[in-house]
């Protein structure tokens, strides 16, 4: 299966923090899953950084990839295929980062993991943790 992690599930894995479901921890542990992390999550952990934003992301953009890479998940890039999903999702997030984890799932495809209430309604690409 291959699942795409949100940016907080990303973090977590790599932290082994007590806030990762059971069910994320499996999914990421099994062998057979391919985890891919998005160049949009490396945005999101950059920008947060720069603004001195506390997030919960101990690390800098730059440590992301590093640490991201180093646990075995591969970085996905970002297309403009992906960018144009984006306006035929459902208004049911305003975060515009999100948004593009979602259409990125759906585009590719594959599960996107999170905890993120706000993204269970976009249906079966969606893996609530």
């Amino acid at each position: 299966m291959r699942l795409l992690l949100d940016t907080h599930i990303a973090v977590w894995a790599l932290l082994g923090s007590p806030r990762l479901s059971a069910k994320a921890t499996q999914l990421i542990a099994e062998p057979a899953n391919a985890i891919f992390v998005s160049a949009v999550s490396v945005l999101e952990i950059a920008i947060k950084q720069a603004l001195g934003k506390p997030s919960g992301f101990p690390f800098s953009g730059q440590a992301a990839i590093g640490h991201f890479t180093k646990a075995g998940y591969h970085l996905l890039n970002v297309t403009a295929e992906h960018a144009a999903g984006v306006e035929t999702l459902p208004k049911l997030h305003g975060d515009p980062i999100d948004r593009l984890l979602v259409a990125q799932a759906k585009s590719e495809p594959m599960y996107l993991i999170t905890a993120d209430r706000h993204l269970f309604g976009y249906g079966s690409t969606i893996i609530p943790c």
